[in-house]
């Protein structure tokens, strides 16, 4: 019991899914995985514990002249699950050998924002964006930061923008994300 008796029911209300980030022994990340993948399944939790991430990506090293791809942990020693967070989703995550517990303050697990989920590759995150052609736009991120535009086209599929920035005393025509904007007033 212990540690559980610190979580509060009312702690966990909503049922909607979020990603959280469990630490767990360096170098376990994958058995981590395989073990509350096994655990979900064989307790018919699917509904609680979604998906889980141990990201990575690949690298090309030059060794003795030959190309050699290596698949390499970005944040070794951590896992992302997608999970609702219910008292039960919580121990059979938190007591799967190999973690050590989840990231957040004390015994309660902070989810991720859709940012950081956007930022760290886990997955795509839909930004929804009020603007139409002809609408004014501010950047706030990326090499036009702070950049004032004006709306040509919104791709929606693309999450993208196609603006004209006044730049260097010319209008110069960008292609801008979602995220990237926020609609002038």
């Amino acid at each position: 019991m212990g540690e559980i008796d610190n979580i509060q029911t009312e702690e966990f209300r909503d049922n909607s899914a979020y990603w959280y980030v469990v630490h767990t022994y360096s170098g376990h990340e994958n058995k981590v995985k395989a073990n509350i993948e096994k655990i979900v399944e064989n307790r018919n939790m699917q509904d609680l514990v979604l998906d889980i991430v141990v990201p990575t990506e690949e690298t090309v090293e030059l060794k003795n002249g030959q190309r050699k791809v290596k698949t390499r942990k970005i944040f070794p020693g951590y896992v992302i699950v997608k999970m609702v967070m219910t008292d039960e989703s919580w121990y059979l995550v938190r007591n799967t050998q190999g973690v050590t517990g989840f990231v957040g303050h004390g015994s309660k697990p902070i989810p991720l924002t859709d940012d950081e989920v956007r930022k760290m590759g886990i997955e795509t995150v839909r930004v929804e964006i009020d603007v139409e052609p002809g609408d004014m736009v501010r950047v706030i991120s990326g090499p036009f930061d702070s950049f004032i535009g004006t709306v040509d086209e919104i791709n929606e599929e693309k999450q993208t923008i196609k603006a004209r920035i006044s730049m260097f005393g010319r209008e110069t025509p960008v292609e801008l994300e979602f995220v990237q904007v926020e609609k002038l007033s």
